[in-house]
């Protein structure tokens, strides 16, 4: 199944239905001229969605940080999110570039769900495609009543994005004092971030 979004409408297209659905979605006006898809990414982008991805983790780190000899999102991390039996993942197209990806983490069983990897090129930064993506999510799982993430205390343009752009909260910060039991300890600028949660109303605008 594949999502895109045009002047305001999100619209699903089940391949294997042969059905489309539509939705209507406000978008920011700078981007109304742009598709933005959500595309299932396929097995033969997978080599290239992890090098993607550990190339935009690393790049905001060496701004941060400088050069460093360890990669900052080891590919076994990245393939474990992938692997995982409840795990979503997307490219996100832009008039059918590829400029980004997510990997959502949905247990049908619950319905707290976790956005577990997001990435967009630097070069699409500050184009509203975050943004955009972020509320296709939400439409996407609908029954949602708590989302979760997590990112780094030095990332400032996340931390923006996920509590000014998308609504999430501060409600944890993880450091040598206070440790996360599912991340282990390493001598990284790593060990110090945020957890945010989005309590979700269910009458998403």
């Amino acid at each position: 199944m594949t999502f895109s979004v045009r002047h305001g409408r999100l619209s699903f297209f089940d391949k294997s239905q042969n059905r489309a659905f539509l939705f209507l979605l406000s978008l920011p006006s700078k981007q109304e001229s742009m598709e933005i898809t959500l595309e299932p990414l396929q097995q033969c982008d997978r080599g290239q969605f992890i090098k993607n991805i550990q190339h935009s983790f690393q790049k905001a780190f060496v701004e941060e940080f400088g050069e460093t000899g360890e990669m900052v999102l080891p590919e076994e991390d990245v393939i474990r999110s992938l692997d995982s039996e409840t795990s979503m993942t997307y490219r996100i197209l832009a008039d059918g570039a590829w400029v980004g990806g997510i990997v959502l983490n949905i247990d049908t069983k619950v319905r707290r769900h976790s956005l577990d990897l997001f990435y967009l090129n630097p070069e699409v930064h500050g184009k509203g495609i975050g943004t955009v993506t972020w509320r296709m999510v939400e439409r996407l799982y609908p029954e949602t009543e708590v989302w979760e993430t997590h990112t780094p205390y030095f990332e400032k343009r996340n931390i923006h994005f996920y509590v000014n752009k998308c609504g999430f909260h501060i409600v944890e910060f993880f450091n040598p004092h206070h440790k996360s039991l599912e991340v282990p300890s390493t001598e990284m600028p790593m060990d110090c971030f945020f957890r945010f949660e989005k309590r979700m109303s269910h009458t998403i605008e």
